[in-house]
């Protein structure tokens, strides 16, 4: 079935099934369709493991199969997302995963073969779909100790392997391993699928799709898509794709970076839409098919499906428009060498040269040797960090020590670093002379690191095996020119053993752009003769392999080559300077360097550099001689190594540097700083809100905009922890004799391993005096009920990331009031809300369930909830809930459009009595309008919140903290607006006309100078209970034999805009050219302003009264309006065209109009003016409009579609 599965490839785009969890939702099943006969006793709850209805009801899930078949699937996934020992652990059916797995394979293998055979041109495939588990390997869920894992590699790699053989036993065609959250559990499953394929002597196809965790784009243990790929593209897949998290609109740019550097076809799957505030999907079928059209469009994609929210509905949309489009043409290998941590690291000529940090190195730094013997593994980490931020782009660990435990330091080790955004960032060199060490490091390393290294020292059979196992595990591998006669030491024996390397490496199928030469960096001018040309040879040895070994990288230790000079350091850093110049030009691609121990090659002090290039290329007998001579006449930085510097920030004042230790999670100095906040403001509690939540405030409105993400948030929790910490004996010392103030349960729900809000919400809990028994994450209804009702819990504050936590907060909810447990809830997390709560989980109790936007409200709630107005608190809050839930089910109703028809009919036109008639018709050119006439008109109320600053003016001047910034930003613009008059550096251009006109229904039909008609099409709001209006509405209609008259213009104070701020920011004046963009903008306005104020007066001329003040124009206090095209009213960007034409724009000013309708410069405006109008909202259309409108505008609807894709 393989063969034929890459020949349907080849010919068209396959479709993939849809929601399975969706689909079972429908049917409505209940714990005993989970139970069935088989599982009637068994001892936990059984509703929600999907999976085990292919035993219990294995008519629905071959139902669900059918459906999908018929929309039109060719791929279906089975009912196995956590069919493994790991994940069904929780309801205790672990010993069921081989059966399970199985069984859902045979249900959905029985089904596809009933459609190929209806229909055998139209082969039906069966996906064994494996699913993340609810474990991680990259992340520890104990934010105090971040080295810790759940589970180990070898136990996730079994557990899949078990899964893996059920799935191929029941007749899976290929295997999905999908929403993949942390690449290094994908890992595990692609090491179980090669075990289990190796033993079968087969290879089966693997697709492999990860999901994205927030705004960020990466995935939630923190790689972005490009390190994503580089980490599973060893497994040489099927498909590598992206599936859930995002609706099929937000993850086109993510797909399209894929694109970009996948070499394997690309999957699909995204949910219907964003979930909405409810928990539930509302992108229709055929808005979902739309949005997937632009992939296929695009050539992104060769398989494609849906996730949650998508039903068979969703892919037989999809089924209808697949066949218009090809798939996508694989692109031919690039042999490019991509490592990654959280980030990609592509090792290209461009890259000049690849910096690999070597102080994590047992056997190179005595400091980190200690700080590993003595288990101060947080100081250890600072050395890691110091050698990214000084330019380490690969980090070498190695703990080959005789008093080191090397495999358990080494997992240790590389687990805290993965803790470490800043770290983690860049991939790592696992570095051993031993192979258990090596195997330890290469099963915690999420990214795809490189191995360091093997040889052929114990012959060919050993180098084979271990790069094999190099190669099952996702990594590069550096290889050491050593051989069974042992060290390749010269030239010859250096490019003799490179050769034979390289040929039995890429025989067996080892990708030559991941093997990296060691030539073997030894110490010269050592006085041995032998050792003079060993730098000259390895230069040599390195333009050889490049010449000669297509791909291959070379890598060396750079710090070997002066170990003769040990003590020494300006002579060091000068060889190490000297030898990579000659390398690099040689063709070297990497090196263990530390980077402290470089100098600028072109700043080494003249016969300094004569010396050692003397030594280095062999250049003179005597070279060695010299240098050691001139040596010994330089000062030598003889500081003893980790001198401490305090960084700048140490200079900061107090809140600014805990505020700086939380973003940055650096636990240096956080109890001392701490601690010094305590002294200066007598109250841990201050403390704590004052300082330490207000920094956490900023750490989770940068989580929420998408500029930190989850492993950075882990590390601040961490600091934040140390710090409350400390701070502890004195709450304790304050709280001394004083009565609990309440016992509260904490939890994160099951189905959620998120806890860093959780352990905060406690923190601040316990600190304000309430008894605190948290019971971790994952956990499920019925312990977090037993819990409180045994212990005799005053409140329960439920916690949850993700939206399936929505849920399972309605859950515990509902059990607990089914056991008649009526204590309050405390709902909290990113997912959650005010209407959430008062919709879906408010009404499930009669106890209070009350929505906590952050941990400091909690404090508040609970001072409420437990105090003695009780009653009257717990009345205003339902009170409050009710109003959320009859707003939410009025907007419900509302939300329902009507016909097109309908909303035509009630079309109000314009009475041909209320005509203003125009006193000049025609087009009027502003070639160069005085900045001076324009500047009373600026609001600046929109100038100020650009920067930062909120408020309205005037009232902002006298705002107590912002006030002051505000004048002097208000001073310094007031200054740049004059230079700009004064120097003219600005030119503001416009066009305008005035035109007979008449409607037609939704048209708008103008008559220009020369008597040529021009149509301009309108959309009509279909909201349900809404006025139903088009802009056309108002314009008198045609059948009423009068006419009417419009306005249309085309404006700009954006000229020299661009050469101004490229003038700043070339004198490093960014301030001054930001200050110089939003100026332009506002001036934009104000120009359209002054503008439509003239053609009111003077070419129009309805307005005849005194004229309105500048601040009253600002108001809109004037009878006309004037409405820009992408404005509410009028959405379809594309009419700019039919405007800048009919005023001839482009011909008579310095604007002009991209082909995606943008306006050149930006700050640029053009639209339509009315004698009467008002302002309205479009909103959403619906397909009946939509094609209508794509008629009346001459276009496809596909790309009316994207020119308006809010609406429709």
């Amino acid at each position: 079935m393989a063969t034929t599965l890459y020949e349907q490839l080849e010919k068209r785009i396959l479709l993939l099934d849809g929601g399975f969890g969706t689909m079972v939702q429908g049917y409505g099943l209940q714990e005993e369709d989970y139970r069935g006969e088989r599982f009637g006793d068994w001892p936990v709850q059984l509703k929600g493991c999907n999976d085990l209805l292919v035993l219990t009801r294995p008519d629905v899930v071959r139902e669900i199969h059918e459906k999908y078949l018929a929309a039109g699937a060719d791929i279906i996934e089975t009912d196995s997302f956590n069919a493994n020992a790991v994940s069904l652990a929780d309801y205790g059916l672990e010993g069921c995963a081989y059966e399970i797995a199985r069984a859902a394979a045979g249900v959905a293998r029985a089904a596809a073969d009933a459609f190929t055979a209806r229909n055998p041109l139209k082969p039906r495939f069966v996906a064994g779909s494996i699913g993340p588990t609810n474990r991680t390997l990259s992340m520890s869920a104990d934010v105090n100790d971040p080295a810790a894992r759940d589970i180990t590699f070898a136990e996730m790699c079994a557990a899949y392997r078990e899964q893996v053989r059920g799935l191929l036993d029941g007749g899976a065609d290929l295997l999905l391993i999908e929403t993949v959250f942390d690449t290094l559990n994908a890992k595990a499953a692609l090491a179980a699928v090669d075990d289990e394929c190796r033993t079968r002597g087969i290879r089966t196809p693997v697709m492999i799709s990860g999901t994205l965790s927030d705004a960020s784009g990466r995935t939630l243990s923190g790689q972005t898509v490009e390190a994503f790929y580089a980490s599973v593209a060893h497994a040489r897949p099927l498909s590598v794709g992206l599936n859930c998290a995002y609706g099929a609109k937000q993850l086109l740019p993510y797909l399209e970076r894929l694109a970009a550097v996948a070499e394997t076809r690309i999957s699909t799957h995204p949910n219907a839409g964003l979930p909405n505030i409810m928990g539930g999907y509302d992108e229709t079928p055929a808005m979902f098919a739309a949005d997937c059209a632009e992939y296929m469009r695009r050539g992104l994609v060769d398989i494609i499906g849906g996730c949650c929210g998508t039903t068979p509905e969703h892919i037989f949309e999809l089924a209808k428009i697949a066949g218009d489009y090809a798939p996508r043409r694989l692109p031919a290998p690039r042999h490019i060498t991509v490592l990654s941590g959280l980030e990609p690291l592509r090792i290209v000529p461009e890259a000049n040269f690849v910096n690999i940090g070597e102080r994590t190195n047992v056997a190179g730094s005595a400091k980190f040797a200690r700080l590993i013997r003595e288990g101060d593994y947080d100081e250890a980490l600072t050395v890691a960090r110091a050698q990214v931020d000084a330019g380490a782009q690969l980090v070498d660990v190695c703990m080959d020590d005789g008093l080191i435990d090397g495999p358990q330091a080494m997992r240790h080790f590389l687990n805290l670093m993965a803790s470490e955004p800043e770290i983690a960032r860049v991939p790592v060199m696992i570095d051993s002379s031993k192979w258990e060490v090596l195997e330890a490091g290469l099963q915690v390393v999420q990214g795809k690191s490189v191995v360091n290294s093997i040889s052929l020292k114990e012959g060919e059979g050993t180098f084979l095996e271990r790069a094999a196992a190099i190669r099952r595990y996702g990594a590069a591998a550096v290889v050491m020119l050593f051989d069974e006669r042992g060290q390749a030491d010269t030239y010859a024996r250096k490019i003799e053993v490179a050769e034979r390397a390289y040929r039995l490496l890429t025989e067996a199928g080892f990708p030559p752009e991941e093997i990296v030469f060691d030539p073997n960096v030894l110490a010269v001018a050592t006085g041995i003769e032998a050792h003079d040309r060993y730098a000259l040879d390895f230069i040599e040895a390195t333009r050889w392999i490049k010449e000669h070994l297509p791909h291959a990288k070379v890598s060396g230790g750079v710090s070997n080559l002066s170990f003769a000079f040990r003590g020494n350091n300006a002579v060091r850093e000068a060889m190490h300077s000297v030898f990579l110049y000659h390398a690099i030009a040689a063709g070297m691609d990497m090196g263990i360097v530390n980077p402290q121990l470089l100098q600028v090659y072109s700043d080494i002090e003249p016969a300094l550099l004569e010396r050692v290039e003397d030594v280095v290329l062999c250049r003179r007998a005597d070279a060695a001689e010299r240098l050691i001579d001139y040596a010994q006449h330089l000062r030598t930085d003889t500081a003893a190594e980790g001198a401490a510097h305090e960084e700048a920030w140490r200079t900061r004042p107090l809140p600014e540097r805990i505020e700086y230790a939380l973003l940055r999670g650096v636990t240096d100095h956080i109890e001392t700083d701490t601690l010094e906040a305590y002294r200066e403001l007598g109250d841990p509690m201050q403390v704590i809100d004052r300082l330490l939540m207000r920094a956490m405030a900023r750490v989770g409105e940068l989580f929420g905009q998408g500029k930190m993400f989850l492993p950075q948030v882990v590390k601040s929790a961490r600091v934040m922890k140390r710090a409350v910490g400390v701070l502890t004996p004195y709450i304790e010392q304050n709280a001394a004799g004083r009565n609990s103030a309440g016992k509260v349960i904490v939890a994160t729900v099951k189905g959620d391993v998120h806890d860093i809000g959780k352990n905060i919400v406690a923190v601040v809990m316990a600190c304000n005096g309430y008894e605190i028994r948290d019971l971790g994450v994952m956990v499920e209804a019925q312990r977090i009920v037993d819990e409180a009702a045994a212990w005799g819990a005053d409140a329960i504050c439920l916690s949850g990331l993700i939206t399936p936590s929505l849920d399972e907060m309605i859950h515990v909810v509902e059990e607990a009031e089914r056991r008649s447990l009526h204590i309050p809830f405390i709902i909290g997390g990113a997912t959650t809300s005010d209407l959430h709560t008062a919709v879906k989980i408010a009404p499930c109790t009669a106890a209070p369930v009350i929505h906590s936007r952050d941990a400091s409200e909690n404090n508040r709630i609970l001072a409420a909830l437990l105090g003695p107005d009780r009653e009257i608190y717990v009345a205003g809050v339902q009170a409050r809930q009710q109003r959320l839930r009859d707003d939410y089910l009025r907007r419900e109703r509302l939300r329902n459009l009507i016909p097109v028809a309908d909303a035509r009919r009630n079309r109000r036109p314009r009475p041909a009595s209320q005509i203003a008639p125009a006193a000049h018709t025609g087009r009027l050119v502003f070639p160069d309008f005085d900045i001076a006439d324009v500047e009373p008109f600026i609001d600046w109320n929109f100038f100020f919140p650009a920067w930062g600053l909120k408020g309205r003016c005037p009232d902002l001047f006298d705002h107590p903290e912002r006030g002051d910034e505000a004048r002097k930003l208000f001073d310094d613009a007031q200054a740049l607006l004059h230079r700009i008059a004064d120097e003219r550096l600005l030119t503001l251009q416009g066009v305008v006309g005035i035109y007979p006109a008449v409607s037609r229904g939704d048209d708008i039909l103008l008559t220009d100078a020369k008597g040529r008609r021009h149509t301009l099409p309108m959309l009509r709001n279909q909201t349900r209970g809404a006025e139903n209006l088009c802009l056309s509405d108002f314009i008198a209609d045609r059948r009423d034999g009068a006419t009417d008259y419009i306005g249309a213009f085309a404006l700009t104070a954006g000229i020299g805009l661009q050469e101004l701020c490229d003038k700043f920011r070339s004198e490093g004046d960014d301030y001054s050219a930001i200050m110089a963009k939003l100026l332009a903008d506002r001036l934009t306005e104000a120009f359209a302003e002054v503008v439509h104020s003239f053609v009111r007066r003077q070419m129009w001329g309805y307005e005849t009264a005194e004229a309105p003040t500048p601040q009253q124009v600002i108001a809109g206090e004037y009878r006309g309006r004037r409405m820009a095209f992408g404005y509410p009213a009028s959405p379809d960007h594309s009419l700019k065209r039919e405007i800048f034409d009919l005023l001839a724009v482009e011909q008579t000013t310095r604007m002009r109009l991209t082909e995606n309708w943008m306006i050149s410069p930006g700050e640029a405006l053009c639209g339509l003016f009315f004698s009467d109008a008002r302002y309205f909202s479009v909103g959403q259309i619906d397909a009946e409009q939509l094609r209508d409108y794509a008629e009346r505008r001459g276009l496809a609807v596909e790309t009316v579609e994207k020119i308006i894709p809010n609406n429709v």
